[in-house]
């Protein structure tokens, strides 16, 4: 998982800068670690833990919006990939061919996206391995192309199904605004480089705390929770930068719900 990848990174770089900042101090003479000079220390790492804890917060409320988001926009796009089912099953028979390939539709995305779960039985999938988990992939693209097609050709034999075949239209046009907003989501807040300077920043922070740590068991321990802990920020921000994989990935449910309910 790339995730658990990044964060025991992390975990490695910032022990090792604290490793390294008691091995100076045991290098260092009395002489060299004054108490000005330890003050004066203090007082730096302090300024920059201060702005660290600003920078990992604000991350951290970034990627949990951006999470939200990707969450709220796929049941949105679930429920209107059901409510075009329903307005296709209202027109008649002649839909029914378009049904099933929407129920096809759905039934790939579920696989593609969530590929360690079962694959939806009972249907006659496309091959979904070579399918992108996130963003657009141009196979399920033009299935559904295939489904707008096939709404706009419906026949208006009459008042009733020509209202019908409207509405269906107008629902498989919000239904391409959903799914380029689920597409659209793939783009995260966070950029690896802005971790990759964040992780850097942190490293000189943990070599003080090395150096400022007397070197007794306690104080080894402390500093080693400190390690693990912003560690553990580090990965829950990964993991939720992840979407649809990890500890806190976006479920199927609401994909499979919307399934299950066009084979009623």
């Amino acid at each position: 998982m790339p995730e658990t990848v990044s964060a025991f990174t992390f975990c490695l770089l910032l022990s090792a800068s604290a490793v390294l900042g008691m091995k100076m101090r045991g290098w260092l003479s009395e002489e060299n670690l004054p108490e000005r000079t330890m003050e004066a220390l203090r007082l730096v790492t302090s300024l920059l833990v201060t702005f660290a804890a600003l920078v990992l917060s604000l991350q951290l409320s970034n990627v949990k919006a951006s999470f939200d988001k990707a969450y709220r926009d796929r049941s949105a796009d679930a429920a209107q990939l059901a409510q075009l089912d329903e307005c296709l099953r209202n027109y008649g028979p002649e839909a029914d061919p378009t049904r099933l390939a929407l129920r096809t539709y759905t039934a790939a995305v579920i696989a593609s996206t969530w590929p360690r779960e079962p694959k939806p039985v009972g249907m006659v999938l496309p091959d979904t391995s070579a399918m992108a988990r996130e963003g657009a992939d141009p196979s399920l693209g033009a299935l559904l192309n295939g489904i707008g097609r096939a709404i706009s050709g419906l026949p208006s034999t009459d008042t009733l199904r020509a209202n019908i075949a409207a509405e269906c239209r107008s629902a498989y046009l919000q239904l391409q605004q959903r799914r380029w907003a689920v597409i659209e989501d793939v783009h995260g807040p966070i950029s690896p480089l802005f971790t990759s300077v964040v992780t850097f920043w942190l490293m000189p922070v943990f070599l003080s705390f090395g150096i400022q740590t007397p070197r007794k068991r306690v104080a080894a321990i402390v500093l080693a929770i400190g390690v693990i802990s912003i560690s553990t920020v580090m990965f829950v921000i990964s993991d939720l930068e992840t979407h649809y994989d990890g500890l806190f990935g976006i479920p199927s449910l609401a994909m499979r719900d919307a399934l299950a309910a066009m084979a009623r």
